[in-house]
This record gives structure tokens, C-alpha cells and sequence, in this order.
């Protein structure tokens, strides 16, 4: 079975600065959400061309999270395991799928466009007429949907965020209809899990999952606007390669945990041909 579900994520930025401000934004929320041992892992990050959607950046990344997992899964787990992560950044359009060192049927494959209008494209990913049929659509509010406890911040906050640089800010009821610039992130995320007896419970773990990461992720971009905001893309590559030193240097400081090699090793074992 095959999970299909779009979120539509609106900003009060352009496309053209969120170019900048997705390539920040990830490589700062990359290393504050890291810790020793857990966290993202930079294994490649290099320049890729697409016959159809020409010059791009692929990424590769090691997601490091055993211990933030719920207990029923952590139960099944081993002590070394990681989510991978393959991405193809053909902006504005892009391409990641994520599979796991431990569980070969585990895939998330999410497809991303985006496009300076309010959530209004019907069909932004050309769907076909069987996914249209089963897919789900889902209307993320960065201002005023609920961001989990343990990852709020008053500063971050888009209901009381005002940038300087830009004047935007903050956002009332109703902004995605009066506010401009506008652009939206159109994502459609397939996430498959065949494994019986947890099937549902880890898709619905996905979704959730990948919901608030995109609620906070959009909300952080929009929040560190005057950090980011008039940085060329030189500039922000730059910025981009120390922060993923700084959190690959995080990663590899373990306490009395298993190594990156030993990592990979058991990850190699587990996974078997998964690409």
C-alpha cells in the first residue's frame, strides 16, 4: 500500500528568496537539532545535472535518531541505525527519498515544487489521474497550526515575528489571502511501509512526522529571514559547508558509541541492495 498525501506550505517570501532561504534554513536546523551521537550526518553533498530538469545539487545524509523514536519502535531497532537520505535539489523543483539502514522496506520518496501563489495549483506535481484519486491534500498555516511543545519558540513564532529588513511580519488571520509576496512549497509525499503487524502504525508515524517537520522547518525559514536576506547563493554554499562540518563534527563525537564505520557496517548488513 501506497500512503499519497500533498502538503501545501504557504511563506510570505518569493520563490527566488527562498532559494536562499531553504539551503540556510536546513543547514542551521541540521545542527541545532543535532546532538553527540544523533542527529545529520553530511555524507556527499556535490553538483548534479537532470536531462529534464537541468543543473542541480545532490545530497546525500545519514539521519542518526534511534533515541528519538517511540519506544514500540526503538524496541525492534538495533542500537546503530540511521535513516538515509538521497536528495536532488533541481530548483524549484526537487526530489528526496529516504530509506532505512535497518528496515529495506521502509521508503519515502516526496516530491517538491514550488510556485508564487497561495496553494491555488490543483495539480502543481502533475499527478496522475490514479494518484489524484487517492490522494489527500493537506493545508499547512505556519502562524497559527499547532507546533509540537518541545519545538516552540516564542521567537520563532510567525504571530509575533517582524522582520526588520523586510517589514514582513507578523502574520494575522487570513494572511495567505492579503499578504504579499506569497509563494507556496507543494510537496507529495508516497510513503510505503510492508513489514505486517506495523504497517499502519508506522505510515501514520510518517506522516505525522514529516508534517511537523515541515510546519517548523517553513516557519524557522520565515523567522530567520533577516539572517539570511540578501545572501547570494556563493554566500549561502558557504555558510552551508561549516555548518555541516560543525554537525558532522557533532555526530562523530560519541560517548562510548559505536563508530561511523561500525555504523555503516551494520547499516551494509541490515539494508542488503536497497539503492
Amino acid at each position: 500500500m501506497v500512503l499519497t498525501k500533498e502538503y501545501r506550505v504557504c511563506m510570505p517570501l518569493t520563490v527566488e528568496e527562498y532559494k536562499i532561504g531553504q539551503l540556510y534554513m536546513i543547514a542551521r536546523h541540521s545542527l541545532e537539532q543535532s546532538e553527540e551521537g544523533e542527529g545529520v550526518e553530511v555524507v556527499e553533498n556535490r553538483p548534479c545535472e537532470d536531462p529534464v530538469h537541468g543543473k542541480g545539487q545532490y545530497t546525500e545524509k545519514h539521519i542518526h535518531l534511534s533515541s528519538r523514536l517511540p519506544y514500540w519502535i526503538q524496541a525492534i531497532c538495533p542500537r546503530v541505525f540511521y535513516v538515509i537520505e538521497k536528495s536532488w535539489n533541481y530548483y524549484p523543483y526537487t526530489l528526496t527519498e529516504y530509506t532505512c539502514s535497518f528496515i529495506p522496506k521502509l521508503n519515502v520518496l516526496i516530491k517538491t515544487k514550488y510556485e508564487d501563489n497561495n496553494g491555488s495549483t490543483e495539480n502543481c506535481l502533475d499527478l496522475s489521474e490514479e494518484e489524484l484519486k487517492t490522494r489527500t491534500v493537506d493545508h499547512l498555516d505556519i502562524a497559527f497550526d499547532d507546533l509540537s511543545p518541545k519545538h516552540y519558540k516564542q521567537e520563532e513564532d510567525p504571530k509575533f515575528y517582524k522582520s526588520i529588513k523586510t517589514n514582513r511580519g507578523p502574520l494575522i488571520e487570513g494572511w495567505r489571502d492579503t499578504d504579499k509576496p506569497i509563494m507556496c512549497s507543494y510537496k507529495v509525499v508516497h510513503a510505503t511501509f510492508e513489514v505486517w503487524g506495523l504497517q499502519t502504525k508506522v505510515e501514520d508515524f510518517i506522516q505525522r512526522g514529516i508534517r511537523e517537520i515541515l510546519l517548523l522547518g517553513h516557519r524557522q525559514a520565515f523567522a530567520w529571514l533577516d539572517e539570511w536576506h540578501g545572501m547570494t547563493l556563493e554566500d549561502v554554499r558557504d555558510y552551508e559547508r561549516q555548518k555541516q562540518a560543525e554537525t558532522n563534527e557533532k555526530i562523530h563525537n560519541t560517548s562510548g558509541g559505536a563508530t561511523n564505520n561500525e555504523a555503516a557496517a551494520a547499516g551494509d548488513a541490515s539494508v542488503g541492495d536497497v539503492d
